[in-house]
This record gives C-alpha cells, structure tokens and sequence, in this order.
C-alpha cells in the first residue's frame, strides 16, 4: 500500500500503483501526470496527488478515452476524487450492461445452433446489432461531455434503452402515417404527436438542459456524421412535427 505522506522515485512509484516506469514518462511528456517534484539528483519525485491523479488516467484509458481526451477532462475541472469515481463507476456500468448484451447474444446463438443443423442467421444479426448500437453511440459521445454522458449512463440501462427505441420506432410510424393522410399539423391529433415527441426527448435529457443543447448540437451537424449514419426519421416528419409544435403555442 502507498504511503500517501511520502515522495518516491518513478521506479518505487511504478511497482506500488502497478504501472511501468516508461509510462510514467510517457504521461509526464504528454502533461497529463507531472510528478510533484525532483530529487536533487533530479529524479521524478510522486506523491498522494500524482496517485489520485494515475488512478483516474487508468481507469479513463480503460474505458476507452483517448489520452489527448483525458488530459482535457482531467484540465478542466479541479480534482474532485469523490465525483470522479462516481463518474467512473457509472460508465464502467454502462460498459458492463453493452458487454453483457453481447454476451447474452452469442449465448441464444450458440444455444440455436447446438440445436440446428443449418446456421441462425438471425442470431447472427442480433450479435452484429448489439455491437454496432454501441459502435454508432461511440461516435455520438463527442458531442456531449464527460459529465452529461456520465448521467446519461445511469439512467440508460439496457431496459430503457429498448423501450425508448420501441416508443421512438412506434411513434415515428403514427407521424409518418398522419403525414400520408394529410392530417393538418395544427389539429389535435397532430399536437398530441407532437407532445409525444417532447415527452421522449424530455425522457432522454432527463430534463437537463444542457444535454438537450448538446442532443441539438448532434443533429444540427449532419453534415459531419460518419458515412451509413442516419437520423432515424426524414425531414418531412421533422417539418410536420415543428408545425404542430408551433400552432399549439
């Protein structure tokens, strides 16, 4: 255990918190872990500070997050370890819940081919499916910070997730068929569509409104979405909801 009212040099401090000597240099050149101090031979001298500090770049990295990313998160605010570990636990849930689904996935599979002779297809595709929602939500993460997806996390358990695709799916086909039968966007039928719409996407931000400015900021950059991403609706159910939301105020 690290005795936290002590310097060490880099090769003590590498063996205590289970890190290389080489990688502690490695994050000094970046600036994301500068030690506290230098010998008088001028040695990297660390102490309680760097070890917090360490602690949050491994789990960061562990997650995922590019280490130009983490020294931008960990500049930004000061070092609040009680919120920060609150933050990193919900995320490593949430990776937990997207490696669980695709564990249970290739379970049915394997289950449905141990039983066939010829292969699942569809099962199949349940596995592709499940890996590449958190393949398409990886791109999304840049438009919100740290912060908000941390929230967003602990309420998007894989149950949520599926009902608000359900809603969202079933919700979209009652507009696109209100648009095929000419229904007037400012009729009650409209409206009530488009307080759904208000309602799921409440239900998402949790009513936080700095994750709605950052949900409009992704779909006002379409422009920049990877190739074979698509908003899950067109632009005329977009047009059709905005009238209705506009002659009920």
């Amino acid at each position: 255990m690290i005795k936290t009212s002590n310097l060490y040099q880099a090769s003590e401090f590498a063996r205590m918190t289970g890190v290389t000597v080489r990688a502690l240099h490695h994050y000094d050149r970046l600036g994301l872990l500068k030690p506290s101090g230098r010998s008088a031979a001028g040695y990297r001298l660390y102490g309680e500070r760097d070890f917090a500090r360490l602690q949050q770049i491994v789990t960061l990295k562990f997650l995922g997050l590019p280490l130009k990313q983490i020294k931008s998160l960990l500049e930004r605010d000061a070092l609040d370890l009680t919120a920060t570990l609150r933050m990193q636990r919900e995320m490593l849930a949430e990776r937990r819940r997207q490696i669980e689904a695709a564990i249970e996935a290739i379970k049915r599979a394997e289950r449905q081919m141990a039983s066939e002779s010829e292969p699942d297809w569809e099962a199949l595709a349940k596995i592709i499916e499940v890996i590449e929602m958190q393949n398409n939500w990886d791109w999304v993460k840049k438009y919100y910070t740290e912060e908000q997806l941390a929230e967003l996390s602990a309420r998007g358990t894989p149950e949520v997730l599926e009902r608000g695709q359900r809603e969202w799916a079933a919700l979209i086909k009652e507009v696109e068929q209100a648009i095929s039968e000419g229904v007037d966007p400012a009729s009650e039928r409209a409206q009530a569509l488009a307080a759904r719409w208000k309602a799921l996407i409440e239900d998402f931000t949790g009513g936080n409104p700095e994750i709605l400015a950052s949900l409009k900021r992704l779909y006002a950059d379409q422009a920049n979405w990877p190739a074979g991403a698509q908003r899950p609706y067109t632009d005329e159910v977009s047009a059709f909801i905005s009238k209705a939301a506009a002659s009920d105020k």
